[in-house]
């Protein structure tokens, strides 16, 4: 039996928490308000995924911010992020037009990605093998948490004098939060040994992890994300205006719909983490990718209220899930010394061309074939990417980073 967690490993499991909520809170936001941002701005439905792709150049540009966390610390880019995040967030809640409030969002999503990153870094670096898994599945339970409570306030706030914005004021509240609860967070004890040995790679140079042993894991690791993000990036993102559209839900219907799904998931994403740590990283993957797929499939294309509801229990089930899983993979196997800047160069700067450039495209696609067919045909790229995850990389369950870095 695995020892207790000392108070200050719980400490920060609370602290690393309420950040990825607010991550959840502000993905579902968009979702949720895309509708009524595109009436108010008077939007196309290709300029609402266009507005999207220049909102998730935010999600690359982060990439900036993260590798930062292997010379500075992960301590201090984690406040940086959370500061960050809270004044573009209220900034967006003044937005005149969409283009001030895409490049607004765009900058929140820098410090957003940043925030969620460095979570997942410390606490591969902080938590004993035998409960990464667990631990990195709760954080990202609490991200969907944060959807759940966005889920179930947008439809009130909608109603408010100040309508969407009033969603942005409300994502603002993690400074008074976060601000007074940084003060106890320690540096990483791995990131302290490593600094203290000195760099192992040229200061400033934004290639320089490439030119290590470790550029094919990065690059597989690139494109196991991009295939990831191409179906989970569109499928909670569009089903609102799918369920409008093609279903004709009313607002109210949706905001239903999706806080029935998010609770009923949440238990089970919970219990994800923990999964990768009972049956291992790979198996858990062909668990949660399959449930991923079936589950966007299921909620573009079939009818009537109850299956709609149930399709969409599993795939915001497995757009969440999905996440513990690379999480654990990208941070387990590179080495604490560059583990940031691989990890941005895997996700940030590579991996996410395909959360980038999707939105645009489904846009483009469902303009003309119509949300169900071109959002449902997405969910075939969660098993393209499980099939690298199972041809390429290695079982890192239960094993010590040191160990890991080095498959």
């Amino acid at each position: 039996m695995s020892e207790p967690l000392s108070p200050y490993l719980r400490r920060l499991l609370v602290f690393l928490s309420v950040a990825t909520f607010f991550e959840g809170y502000d993905m579902f936001a968009l979702a949720q308000i895309l509708p009524n941002l595109r009436r108010d701005f008077h939007l196309s439905t290709t300029d609402a995924g266009i507005l999207l792709a220049v909102i998730n150049v935010g999600t690359v540009i982060a990439y900036l911010l993260i590798r930062v966390a292997d010379r500075v610390g992960r301590r201090r880019v984690l406040s940086i992020t959370i500061v960050g995040y809270t004044l573009a967030s209220l900034a967006s809640a003044a937005s005149p037009n969409a283009w001030v409030f895409g490049l607004l969002q765009c900058l929140a999503r820098v410090f957003l990605i940043g925030e969620w990153t460095i979570a997942m870094v410390i606490a591969a670096e902080e938590y004993p093998a035998a409960r990464r898994g667990t631990v990195i599945g709760i954080l990202q339970a609490c991200s969907s948490l944060g959807g759940i409570a966005c889920a179930g306030l947008v439809p009130l706030m909608l109603r408010s004098p100040i309508g969407w914005r009033l969603v942005f004021v409300v994502g603002a509240v993690p400074l008074t939060i976060m601000a007074f609860a940084r003060r106890g967070l320690k540096e990483t004890r791995r990131f302290e040994e490593a600094h203290a040995a000195g760099p192992t790679l040229p200061q400033g140079e934004l290639t320089a992890v490439l030119r290590t042993p470790h550029l094919r894991r990065i690059l597989q690791m690139a494109v196991i994300w991009f295939l990831s993000y191409v179906c989970t990036q569109n499928a909670i993102t569009f089903w609102k205006e799918f369920a409008l559209a093609e279903r004709a839900y009313s607002d109210a219907q949706v905001g239903g719909a999706i806080t029935v799904a998010a609770l009923v998931s949440m238990p089970l994403v919970f219990l994800a983490g923990k999964l990768l740590d009972v049956v291992g990283r790979k198996r858990g993957a062909v668990i949660i990718y399959g449930v991923l797929s079936v589950g966007v499939f299921s909620a573009y294309t079939l009818r009537g209220h109850g299956a709609l509801t149930g399709a969409l229990v599993l795939a915001v089930f497995g757009c969440s899930a999905f996440l513990p899983v690379l999480n654990a993979f990208t941070t387990e196997l590179f080495p604490t010394e560059y583990r940031a800047d691989a990890f941005a160069w895997s996700n940030n700067l590579l991996g996410r061309i395909g959360y980038v450039l999707s939105p645009p495209l489904v846009g483009f696609f469902a303009a003309r074939y119509g949300w169900g067919p071109t959002v449902g045909a997405t969910a075939v790229f969660p098993l393209l990417a499980l099939g690298l995850i199972l041809a390429l990389l290695p079982e890192t369950g239960g094993r010590e980073l040191e160990e890991t870095a080095g498959m």
